[in-house]
């Protein structure tokens, strides 16, 4: 999968994105997850559903987070994206809603997802493992869910958006 993912005209952009990704939502599932106060978690996890809504709406007419090419950005947030329905929404308690329930999100993570060679990357019953087994403090008796089933592979449409 060739390809520059920080092109020189995009630097700001992809900057700002990633300023605005990892406080929220990369680290903001973390924030939400390990908060030992009600406040701490109820903080966090305001600001990763913010956020989500931000890019919900920034995706309903572009295909990736700058337009029409994939760039560090897209790829700083797939990996998020990719684990939050099997992983932070039980485990982290990031539940208000779910990507599934984010239309242009869902669409967006199952059009990264299918880029060739990225799926072998993702493997999720290794990741449920890892954080299911590995986090004591969050679950004492490291029972790894069977669920939920997430369709990567179904029609994301976003095509549409890169003409």
């Amino acid at each position: 999968m060739p390809g520059d993912f920080s092109p020189p005209a995009l630097l700001a952009e992809i900057d700002e994105l990633n300023e605005f990704i990892y406080p929220t939502i990369n680290n903001g599932v973390y924030r939400a997850g390990f908060a030992t106060t009600q406040e701490a978690y109820e903080e966090a996890v305001t600001d990763v559903f913010a956020a989500l809504d931000t890019l919900e709406e920034r995706l309903e007419e572009r295909r990736y987070l700058t337009g029409n090419n994939i760039t560090e950005a897209d790829w700083r947030l797939f990996t998020t994206l990719v684990r939050f329905d099997a992983v932070y929404v039980g485990h982290f308690k990031c539940n208000l809603r779910r990507i599934v329930d984010y239309p242009n999100i869902w669409g967006y993570l199952r059009d990264l997802y299918q880029v060739p060679a990225i799926e072998e990357t993702v493997a999720m019953d290794y990741i449920k493992a890892h954080y299911y087994g590995s986090h004591e403090t969050i679950n004492p008796t490291r029972v790894i869910p069977l669920g939920p089933e997430i369709d990567f592979h179904s029609p994301h449409g976003r095509e549409a958006l890169s003409v």
